[in-house]
């Protein structure tokens, strides 16, 4: 079976941000998987414009062309303010069909709550785009000892079974998803 393709998504354009380097830390582990081919979405490296257009500018397309072409996805969010970051939900806006009958899995980090908030709001807005949320996700608390002094995240025995158990139900989703839209095209 040919590997699933997983785009992960580093949500955060902010300077001075961890997201970078919590996202290569995932991507690093998920790499190691024979079954994922994993390509780095940096929403930061994209240049969407301010305000959402009369015309999808290359940026955007090329953002949708990448969803549409995932098999699954990992989304690396910080956690501002009890929500994920604005960025991030333009983003998703992007693309609508794209994301359907596709599972999404989670990366958070935040102060004290290792990023709960935002994923509990993302599940819901992906949930409204027809995908499939992981009941597994990788939490990171800024305060605590998750990280080191540098922002990169430490491997613990317990972290590395929720990044392993994360990304098991993610393959398990996506390979039974991407079976079923071979099989008949998915009507939303």
């Amino acid at each position: 079976m040919d590997p699933l393709r997983v785009a992960m998504i580093i949500g955060s354009t902010r300077v001075g941000r961890v997201g970078d380097k919590v996202g290569a830390w995932f991507a690093e582990r998920a790499r190691r998987r024979r079954d994922l081919a994993v390509e780095v979405l940096d929403l930061a490296g994209y240049a969407f414009p301010r305000c959402y257009p009369e015309e999808a500018t290359p940026d955007m397309c090329g953002f949708a062309g990448s969803v549409g072409r995932a098999e699954a996805f990992v989304v690396v969010t910080p956690e501002y303010n009890r929500s994920f970051p604005a960025s991030l939900k333009q983003a998703i806006d992007f693309a609508y069909d794209e994301w359907q009958a596709k599972p999404i899995g989670f990366v958070a980090y935040g102060s004290g709550s290792a990023g709960m908030y935002a994923v509990e709001q993302l599940r819901t807005v992906f949930c409204a785009l027809h995908s499939v949320t992981m009941r597994d996700w990788v939490g990171l608390d800024l305060l605590g000892e998750d990280v080191d002094e540098r922002g990169r995240p430490r491997d613990t025995d317990d972290r590395l079974r929720t990044v392993g158990a994360m990304l098991d139900q993610l393959t398990w989703w996506g390979q039974a998803l991407r079976a079923a839209r071979h099989a008949q095209p998915y009507v939303s």
